[in-house]
């Protein structure tokens, strides 16, 4: 009896000691390799916004393609100052469920040695976050472009992505937004980066309006080869977007970089047979506006579908991509370089693909959808979207309002007439 109770009791302490144990295998000390990838993404991101300038830069007339390069790197500078001095705490500080605190202003107590649920640093994860918050407001700038002046746009940028950005992060990506606690999924940036500056874009175009026609100079790509060359930069970068997002070098990152080439590749081959059959044509504007939606609607979802449905998305987002470039002509509203019509539209498929497809048996820390017997998460998904889209259509519209009460938001006809280049810098992008 006595033998019984001896071994009774010491189960009982091994049992009571289970909790210490657990605690003491949590890492007292960054992973090298899951540190190393989350770098090397950070990197690849960033490199994402020369992508975008180019992408953007070959779609405007010769005489703005300086303006428009400058838009993208622009935003590399002041966003990533915005984002040390206070962005990041607002978006990922201990706060609210609508906001983060400041502990983390001018990255004040970043002396952890891992940020929390992760395995690497907290300065990576701040860097690596910081590319996000850079790229975002950048996409902005494919709605506006030739007409929108550099001072009016580097304060709504700035404004923008303190009450937009960082809010709608918080509520997606940090430990208590109120978002992520209802239980909506966004592996890489869907509502957080496409919809957000999506539909931020076609408010500001509609508030800006129409850039100014000329007969003898109708808008058109002046340089597609600089558009193809920043399509592909934005693809190599974007396996950094997605894959990176695991915060680990793992199976999820795996899985996530194979679901995002798919997509694209996917988009690309669809877009181009639906221009084909409705113009009689494949453009190469078109092919890489498709990749570039299939590679928006894929972000959402990269982490939590199998890489089948990550081929299934980038189709169906190209038709509907296609159809909302298309119908841009019909409406009237001026999103010069379709910033709407692919990352706002392209973002809305993704989260809501994301509801239909994801699994738990592609990722345990996410949830099932729909097809996979959960019809909650792709009610939560769509909550979730417009959520976002009635706050960035809200808070973009007064941003623009305060900016305009400030300084003009818009080249004159005549300022226009000469180019962005000329006015604004007195450079030219080309002398031949």
């Amino acid at each position: 009896m006595t033998g019984r109770m001896a071994r009774a009791i010491g189960l009982l302490a091994a049992l009571c000691a289970a909790p210490a144990l657990a605690d003491s295998a949590l890492p007292t000390a960054a992973d090298g390799a899951d540190t190393a990838w989350v770098l090397a993404s950070s990197a690849m991101v960033l490199f994402m916004t020369p992508g975008l300038a180019m992408f953007y830069g070959g779609m405007v007339r010769r005489k703005n393609v300086l303006g428009t390069l400058l838009h993208s790197y622009v935003a590399i500078a002041l966003i990533s100052v915005l984002w040390i001095v206070i962005g990041f705490s607002l978006a990922f500080g201990v706060g609210s469920p609508l906001l983060g605190g400041l502990q983390h202003a001018g990255l004040a107590a970043m002396g952890d040695a891992v940020w929390p649920n992760t395995t690497i640093p907290p300065l990576a994860f701040m860097i690596y976050q910081a590319m996000f918050a850079v790229i975002t407001p950048a996409l902005i700038a494919g709605a506006v472009a030739e007409r929108m002046r550099l001072g009016a746009y580097l304060g709504f940028i700035a404004l923008w992505s303190l009450v937009v950005y960082c809010p709608i992060a918080h509520w997606m990506w940090a430990a208590d937004g109120w978002l992520l606690k209802l239980g909506a999924l966004d592996f890489a940036g869907g509502n957080v980066v496409h919809v957000s500056s999506g539909f931020s874009a076609l408010v500001a175009c509609v508030v800006l309006g129409r850039r100014t026609q000329d007969v003898e100079d109708i808008p058109a790509p002046h340089n597609l080869t600089l558009t193809v060359l920043g399509a592909g930069i934005l693809w190599f970068g974007w396996f950094g977007f997605n894959a990176g997002s695991a915060l680990g070098a793992n199976n999820i990152a795996a899985t996530a970089f194979v679901n995002t080439n798919t997509a694209g590749a996917s988009a690309m081959l669809v877009w181009s047979l639906v221009e084909y059959l409705r113009h009689g044509r494949a453009t190469v504007l078109g092919s890489v506006s498709g990749a570039v939606a299939g590679l928006a609607a894929v972000t959402p979802a990269a982490g939590f579908v199998s890489p089948l449905v990550a081929l299934l998305i980038g189709a169906l987002v190209a038709v509907v991509c296609f159809a909302a470039v298309e119908l841009k002509g019909r409406l009237g509203y001026d999103d010069s370089l379709d910033a709407f019509g692919v990352h706002g539209i392209g973002g809305v498929c993704g989260m809501l693909c994301t509801g239909l497809f994801a699994a738990k048996s592609i990722n345990p820390a996410g949830a099932d959808g729909l097809f996979a017997g959960n019809p909650g998460l792709l009610l939560t998904q769509a909550v979730a979207v417009a959520v976002v889209i009635g706050y960035s259509c809200l808070a973009t519209w007064l941003l623009l309002r305060v900016v305009a009460a400030v300084t003009p938001l818009v080249l004159t006809d005549e300022e226009q007439r000469d180019g962005m280049d000329i006015v604004l810098h007195n450079e030219v992008g080309y002398r031949l």
